[in-house]
């Protein structure tokens, strides 16, 4: 692994955490913590930029350029990861376990299909 690889890694994942522990925090009522919540999220996201601008300096290549089919593919990443989201909802706090596992593997398959949408076929 190179050690860009690594520190993208790294820097990566404790962004995700971040950011994924400042969502339950501010969107759980019982956790009472909306404000930090919100810091720890916007914390998240700051770290993720970060980590791509050290990712791409420390492998020479340029920013991503922000065209009609970059910004299709964001939208339908975000999209196929709310539909994931809502998958686990229905089957973990809605109790409809048939129906949340079916949404659920549609929004998987949907995050699947991300990667010959982004690499191609060969």
């Amino acid at each position: 692994m190179k050690k860009s690889s690594f520190v993208a890694l790294i820097l990566g994942t404790v962004s995700g955490v971040l950011f994924a522990l400042g969502m339950c925090m501010a969107l759980l009522p019982e956790w009472n913590a909306f404000t930090e919540g919100v810091i720890f999220g916007v914390a998240g996201i700051v770290l993720g930029i970060v980590t791509l601008l050290i990712f791409c300096k420390m492998e020479n290549k340029k920013l991503p350029k922000i065209n009609g089919k970059n910004l299709f593919r964001i939208i339908y990443a975000v999209v196929a990861a709310l539909i994931l989201g809502l998958g686990m909802c229905m089957c973990l706090v809605w109790s409809q376990i048939v129906w949340g596992t079916l949404v659920g593997l549609l929004g998987i398959v949907m995050l699947i299909a991300l990667i010959p949408m982004i690499k191609g076929l060969k």
